[in-house]
């Protein structure tokens, strides 16, 4: 791309953008020298990075790309086989603290199995964790090494400790001598060219032995090495050389280790730096709340809702722009400061940072063409110095665009045929426009000629656009729209602003009448065009409206569809319940009768039983009709339930007797077969049952006789001729039914036969938890064809 569309459409102003968001000096260089590319292949991949990365962001948040210093210099030093110094070498550590970070990054959780175009990049990151963390065993900082950075060093500098201990125990002494106090200047203990001193007077130089090493200023100091401590100085001096050896050796070991990594450690530099620079985009795209356009080689460019980057995101207005299908010249007309301008550069700057691989601030699904150049020729060129005009400029612009421009090719321009003569100008930017549109150059002009709105009425694949402008606030709107020319609305302008009347009218009269009736028909048009936004406003509103109501109704038929299916499936669990125990009720009536019928009949007895059974058969009938109403629950009081009471759980729906009154709060417990529940009075409702009369009856509380089940349970039960899976339903409800009749113990009857039902009989026994124990019959009690069980008490 040319620099001067990239520094006239602002794209350098987005660089710096960019660059700041980089995290490591590297990764700036990368930023600050990004430019477009004209490689779709290239300009795809670097898009899907730039999308990937920014999945990655709002997924994981943002990556720190801090600590990374350039090491390829040190790197060249190591494949020459030079030693790198500690600083060096703390630099590469600190690079592979960051490989590590970066690495951990990108490893994917096991709901993340999508896989993306960074992928790659983090698996080939080698953190070199054993290189790493000896660099840091044995460097503490730049000028430090560890004392444990090997045995040798360690050893040295304790020999040095207790030398140095030495030395100031020999000074200390010579320092605290009464004989040296007077020789002494001042009782302390200096350096000099490494080596320990005292301060000693001049006129003693001769009474204190030792070595000079320096003089004050003034020449009555001397710093003398006292001959007691010269070969504990020479004895540290020697240890001092040997340190630096060690450290040497140490420092050349760490060399060799990170040599033996060069490849890998190139490799993580390389790529670390791509990632910042990656990254660094997709947190521009996140600051511009910005997405990936569809890019195409056709040169069709639609845009949606794009806002210009660099205009404060409160105060920009989003604009869309489509060039290239239908058309691929669009002349845009309107006032001044509408607009025109901001449209023409960001289009200009939307496909200079889509081909850089930037996302743009605009809706999802904007599309962008690539072109191998994009010209410019925006705003005021004049030159003084090379003597040329403001027309002049600009047309030396244009000559120079008209050469290279070609049908890969985006033109944009501003004013173009302005500042001189009008006639002349709209005939030559009518001429050059008519030029690039036989070239079918890709063009977007902004004019005030009216010229040029009759030329593209007229002129198939040129298609006019305008800013609006509000005339009764005087402001712009900022909206482009495309497919209607603008008027100057200079006099509706000026009205506003007070000039007479008389004036305008004047001025009115010397424009032509064709020049009239094309403003009228703008006029005209503009005014159905706000007649038609406003009607197609009312038609939105109204299918909105439209489809929430019909939403609703979609709605509420799926849910009476649910309702209708819940109650029909209801329906059928009770009316299967009701079957269910209409026929365990009927069997063990038809059970009765023959049990009667072979001990001689109770006639009495027989009565009760087809009476209970019709009651039963008459309920369950009831319970499988259709009502047309709703019975309702009677309200029931403390004082209505007795105990021994027949009741229904409601929340349960099973059936119980009421073993305790109601408390204050109207809890009371209930017996429901084996289960005993607290249940509250306002669900349970009372149960009917037949008014009878016999030996055994029980009066309760509310008047009724009603028969205890002691009076009708059986001390044993017959299952001979019953397959197992017969038997064992009927063996546990009539266990069930003796266990709460108070019965000690009851008898089985399974017969011998194979010995599975009596297997049977005994297992299920096994199970069940109110069984105390239970055994064989022994002679007189039916042998090994009878089982007597035991209740628990």
């Amino acid at each position: 791309m040319n620099e001067k569309a990239l520094k006239t459409l602002e794209y350098v102003k987005i660089i710096e953008k960019l660059t700041i968001l980089a995290g490591s000096g590297l990764g700036k260089e990368l930023c600050a020298t990004l430019l477009p590319i004209d490689d779709y292949d290239e300009i795809t991949r670097r898009q899907k990075e730039t999308t990937d990365a920014l999945s990655r962001i709002y997924r994981k948040g943002s990556l720190g790309f801090y600590g990374i210093h350039d090491i390829r210099p040190s790197l060249k030093r190591l494949q020459i086989g030079s030693t790198l110094g500690a600083g060096e070498l703390l630099h590469v550590s600190s690079v592979l603290d960051a490989t590590l970070r970066v690495k951990s990054y990108g490893n994917k959780d096991s709901e993340e199995a999508k896989t993306d175009s960074l992928d790659e990049m983090f698996s080939i990151l080698e953190p070199l964790s054993l290189l790493n963390n000896e660099i840091k065993r044995c460097i503490i900082s730049e000028e430090e090494i560890a004392d444990d950075a090997s045995p040798s060093l360690k050893n040295i500098r304790r020999s040095m400790k207790v030398t140095n201990d030495k030395i100031r125990e020999q000074l200390n002494s010579i320092v605290n001598s009464s004989n040296s106090k007077t020789m002494l200047q001042e009782n302390i203990i200096t350096m000099r060219n490494g080596r320990y001193c005292l301060p000693v007077k001049q006129e003693y130089r001769g009474q204190f032995p030792g070595m000079i090493h320096d003089q004050s200023s003034s020449g009555s100091t001397l710093f003398v090495e006292p001959m007691s401590v010269v070969k504990l100085n020479n004895d540290m001096k020697e240890l001092e050389i040997k340190e630096q050896e060690e450290i040497e050796k140490i420092l050349a070991d760490l060399s060799n280790r990170a040599g033996v990594e060069i490849e890998k450690l190139e490799t993580n530099i390389k790529v670390i730096t791509e990632l910042d620079f990656i990254f660094a985009r997709a947190n521009l795209s996140k600051q511009m709340k910005g997405s990936e356009p569809i890019f195409n080689t056709n040169g069709i460019i639609n845009i949606k809702k794009g806002r210009h980057p660099l205009i404060d995101s409160k105060k920009v207005v989003p604009i869309d722009i489509n060039l290239g299908k239908d058309f691929h010249l669009l002349v845009i007309t309107g006032p001044n400061t509408g607009g025109k301008t901001v449209s023409l550069k960001t289009v200009g700057l939307f496909t200079l940072m889509g081909q850089a691989g930037l996302h743009i601030p605009a809706f999802d699904g904007s599309e962008l063409s690539v072109f191998e150049e994009v010209y410019a020729d925006i705003g005021d060129e004049q030159s003084i110095e090379q003597s040329l005009s403001t027309f002049s400029s600009h047309m030396t612009n244009t000559v120079s665009i008209l050469e290279k421009a070609n049908y890969k090719s985006l033109v944009l321009f501003d004013e173009l045929g302005a500042g001189t003569d009008p006639t002349e100008g709209a005939a030559l930017a009518m001429a050059i426009l008519s030029d690039l549109h036989k070239r079918k150059v890709c063009t977007m002009a902004t004019t005030h000629y009216s010229e040029l709105k009759i030329y593209a009425l007229s002129t198939e694949g040129v298609c006019n656009a305008s800013c609006e402008f509000d005339v009764e606030s005087l402001r712009p709107t900022y909206r482009l729209l495309i497919g209607i020319p603008g008027k100057s609305n200079a006099f509706a302008i000026s009205s506003k602003l007070g000039l007479p009347n008389y004036i305008i009218e004047d001025a009115k009269a010397l424009i032509g009448k064709q020049d009239e009736s094309f403003e009228d028909v703008i006029s005209d048009l503009e005014k159905n065009r706000i007649a038609m936004e406003n009607e197609r406003d009312e038609i939105s509103k109204a299918k909105k409206e439209i489809e929430e109501l019909r939403k609703r109704l979609q709605q509420k038929n799926e849910k009476m569809d649910q309702a209708k299916e819940r109650m029909l499936a209801e329906a059928n669990e009770q009316a299967r319940k009701v079957l269910q125990e209409a026929k365990d009720f009927a069997d063990r009536t038809i059970k009765n009768f023959n049990k009667w019928n072979e001990e001689g009949g109770f006639s009495k007895d027989m009565e009760n039983e087809r009476a209970a059974l019709r009651e039963r058969l008459s309920s369950a009938e009831s319970s499988l009709s259709i009502k047309n109403t709703k019975k309702t629950k009677k309200a029931q009081k403390p004082k209505d339930f007795k105990i021994g009471d027949a009741v229904n759980v409601l929340s349960l729906g099973l059936k119980g007797t009421i073993s305790s009154l109601p408390n204050a709060k109207g809890d009371l417990f209930v017996q429901m077969g084996i289960l005993r529940s607290q249940v509250n009075i306002s669900d349970l409702e009372l149960i009917d049952e037949p008014v009878i009369t016999g030996p055994n009856l029980n009066r309760t509380g509310a008047g009724k006789i009603k028969m205890s089940k002691t009076a009708t349970i059986s001390p044993e039960v017959n299952l001979i001729g019953k397959t197992v899976d017969e038997a064992m339903p009927a063996l546990d409800k009539y266990l069930d039914d003796a266990y709460l009749s108070h019965l000690p113990q009851v008898r089985v009857i399974h017969g011998v036969g194979t010995g599975a039902l009596k297997n049977a009989v005994h297992s299920h026994l096994k199970k069940t938890k109110y069984v105390k124990s239970y055994r064989l019959g022994e002679f007189g009690e039916g042998g090994h064809g009878v089982t007597i069980v035991e209740f628990k008490q």
